[in-house]
């Protein structure tokens, strides 16, 4: 896996390009106060998008494996920061907010469990510095 990050220069303030080896680019900025423009989000709030999308990821394949009727998945996440450099996470909560038909809520927290225990590598290396808890929610579509 491969990542380039492009500082877009003095005219932009603290606006970086990340353009990702499977041929994807995302603009990523800083807060005005430490020189930013504000036009896309901060690196540290990517690292919370890609914990979310890869556990959200994770969550849905394990029910569609299992043959469950998982229509929609959401996952809001709440992160807290170590106060001193370096600003680590020290607190993650995720709230799964799942859609589909007759879904057990056994089926979905051994999904859940899965994802955080063994296949989500970005909330297992979080792991080593927040403490991680999550709740969820099933929409029943029957």
């Amino acid at each position: 896996m491969e990542c380039t990050i492009r500082w877009t220069g003095n005219d932009a303030g603290m606006s970086f390009v990340a353009e990702t080896g499977s041929g994807h680019a995302v603009v990523m900025d800083g807060a005005p106060e430490v020189g930013g423009r504000n036009i896309g989000p901060r690196p540290m709030e990517m690292v919370l998008a890609g914990t979310g999308g890869c556990s959200a990821f994770d969550v849905v394949l394990i029910l569609k494996k299992g043959r469950h009727a998982v229509t929609a998945c959401e996952v809001h996440l709440q992160a807290e920061r170590a106060a001193e450099d370096p600003k680590v996470f020290t607190q993650l909560h995720l709230h799964y907010r799942i859609k589909g038909k007759n879904l057990k809520p056994e089926a979905v927290i051994r999904a859940i469990e899965l994802s955080k225990e063994k296949y989500c590598s970005a909330s297992i290396m979080l792991g080593k510095t927040a403490d991680i808890t999550y709740n969820f929610e099933i929409v029943d579509e029957a």
